[in-house]
C-alpha cells in the first residue's frame, strides 16, 4: 500500500532524505528507525502530503503523492511527532470536527467517534476539554484522529511519546491489531517496543536506508563482535586485558563493572577465565549479550 522509490529531499545542500526506496504492503507493521535529524519526519511528513519531495515517487495504493494528494489523504491516518490539538475543545467535539474534515457525517461520524475512542481506550477522558487531559491521553486523541476516518495506512510518528507503561502497553495492541488489516509504518526510539510490534524494521542514518529487514534477518546480516560484560568484587588492572588478541575495548561502566567489545572472529571469554585464574582475581560475574537491535542500530548508525 506505500510504494516509496528514489525518495530525495533537499534543503539547500544538505539532503535530509537522499534517493531512498522502500514499500510496505498491507497487514505489515514496519518499524521506521534512525537517529535524530537522520529524515525519519521527513519522510513521514512526505508520505502524508505535508512537504514535497525534491525527487522521487511516494506512492498510496494507486496514487501519487503529488498529483492525487487528494486521494492520497483519504487513504492516510497521520499522527505526527508533534501532535498538534485544539486545546479549547472537548473530545468529541474536537473528534467531530476532525471528522467533519473527512466529509463524514450524521450517525456515520457519531459511530467513527465512538469506534475511535474505545480503540485507544478514552473512555474515561472522553467529556473533557483537551487542555485538561495529561500528555499521554493527548497522544491518545491524537492517535483516534488519525484512525477515524478507517485509513488503509497508518503513519505514526512516535505514537506512544508520554505515555505511561501501562498506557504504552495498551497502545501496542491497539496498534498490533490495527496492523493486521492494514499498512503501518512506526517510528519510535524505544527499541523494545520495535520489537515488540513491527513485523519488519527499517533503519535510516544520514538520509539513506542502511538496513531494512526482520529483526532475525538483521541479526544475521550484522553480526558484530561479541559483547561482554564481566563484574569483580574490588578494583582490578585494567592493563591486564587491554592486550587480549582480538579486543576492540575494555570499558569501565562502574562498579568494578566492564563492558568488553570482541573483534567478529574472537571469542575471548577463555582468553578473560585464563587471566582470572593467574591472577587470583575475585570475578562475580561474565555474561554475554545478545546481538539485540539497539546493538544493531548503534553499529550501523553511530558515527565512524
Amino acid at each position: 500500500m506505500l510504494d516509496i522509490k528514489d525518495l530525495t529531499k533537499i534543503y539547500g545542500t544538505q539532503h535530509a532524505v537522499d534517493n531512498i526506496s522502500f514499500s510496505v504492503g498491507k497487514g505489515e507493521i514496519a518499524g521506521f528507525l534512525g537517529p535524530n535529524g537522520a529524515g525519519k519526519s521527513t519522510t513521514m511528513k512526505m508520505a502524508t502530503c505535508f512537504i514535497p519531495p525534491t525527487a522521487g515517487t511516494i506512492k498510496v495504493g494507486d496514487y501519487d503523492v503529488e498529483e492525487q494528494s487528494m486521494e492520497v489523504r483519504k487513504l492516510v491516518g497521520y499522527l505526527p511527532e508533534h501532535n498538534p490539538l485544539y486545546l479549547d475543545m472537548y473530545v468529541h467535539e474536537y473528534l467531530q470536527f476532525v471528522g467533519s474534515l473527512y466529509d463524514i457525517k450524521g450517525a456515520k461520524l457519531k459511530s467513527a467517534v465512538i469506534d475511535a475512542v474505545d480503540r485507544v481506550g478514552l473512555q474515561i477522558e472522553q467529556n473533557k476539554k483537551i487542555g485538561a487531559l495529561s500528555k499521554g491521553y493527548r497522544q491518545r486523541v491524537g492517535l483516534a484522529s488519525a484512525l477515524l476516518h478507517d485509513p488503509q495506512v497508518l503513519i505514526l510518528d512516535e505514537p506512544t511519546t508520554g505515555l505511561d507503561p501501562n498506557q504504552i502497553v495498551e497502545i501496542r495492541q491497539v496498534i498490533k491489531n490495527i496492523g493486521k488489516e492494514k499498512t503501518v509504518v512506526f517510528s519510535s526510539h524505544i527499541m523494545q517496543e520495535v520489537q515488540a510490534i513491527c513485523d519488519r524494521v527499517i533503519i535510516i542514518n544520514r538520509g539513506k536506508i542502511v538496513a531494512d529487514g526482520t529483526l532475525s534477518e538483521l541479526k544475521k546480516e550484522n553480526k558484530e563482535g561479541q559483547l561482554l560484560t564481566i563484574s569483580f568484587a574490588e578494583a582490578i588492572n585494567e592493563q591486564l586485558f587491554k592486550g587480549l588478541k582480538g579486543l576492540v575495548y575494555f570499558k569501565n561502566i562502574g562498579n568494578y563493572t566492564y563492558e568488553i567489545k570482541a573483534s567478529p572472529t574472537a571469542d575471548l571469554r577463555a582468553p578473560i577465565l585464563e587471566i582470572v585464574s593467574a591472577e587470583k582475581l575475585n570475578l562475580l560475574s561474565l555474561a554475554q549479550k545478545e546481538n539485540s537491535l539497539e546493538s544493531i542500530f548503534q553499529e550501523l548508525t553511530q558515527a565512524k
